[in-house]
């Protein structure tokens, strides 16, 4: 049976072009748009995690709700969480990845869209999720990750 990390053992690291599907978190905790606000930002502590992938019944990636969008959409705007559904407050604009997407390019694309987590999708369908952290923790994108982190926190220092 072929190893990869025994592989690894005997050619350099650059050889390998790494795939998100190695390092991607595959069991997702997500949430459906019709779900309230409350539900949310519960399971966010709970899990501790600043995101959840927003899913329809059909798997089918519709957004992401973060910790921030619950916080600036719905309670800063003063709005119920317990009638707020997350599709009212959830992000819509998906950045996303493929699991065959080489981690290198997956670090690129996050600096450039100013994103901290990456839904990683099949067919249309979510089958994980991978942070900045994930790659950064990568001897392969490790300088990649650092580059998108400093883009995406140099971009926020901007914004204040």
């Amino acid at each position: 049976m072929y190893n990869l990390h025994r592989f690894r053992e005997f050619f350099p690291e650059e050889a390998i072009a790494m795939k998100l599907r190695e390092i991607m978190t595959k069991n997702v905790v997500r949430i459906r748009p019709d779900e309230p606000v409350a539900v949310a930002a519960r399971a966010l502590a709970q899990y501790n995690i600043g995101a959840l992938p927003v899913c329809g019944y059909d798997g089918r990636l519709r957004g992401l709700v973060t910790d921030r969008d619950i916080v600036t959409r719905c309670l800063a705007a003063g709005r119920n969480p317990g009638s707020t559904t997350v599709a009212e407050v959830m992000t819509g604009r998906i950045v996303a990845g493929r699991p065959d997407m080489e981690t290198s390019a997956a670090a690129e694309l996050m600096g450039k869209e100013q994103v901290r987590r990456l839904p990683v999708l099949e067919n249309g369908r979510l089958c994980g999720m991978v942070s900045l952290g994930d790659l950064a923790g990568q001897a392969e994108t490790s300088p990649e990750a650092g580059d998108a982190l400093t883009e995406i926190s140099g971009n926020l220092s901007r914004r204040g």
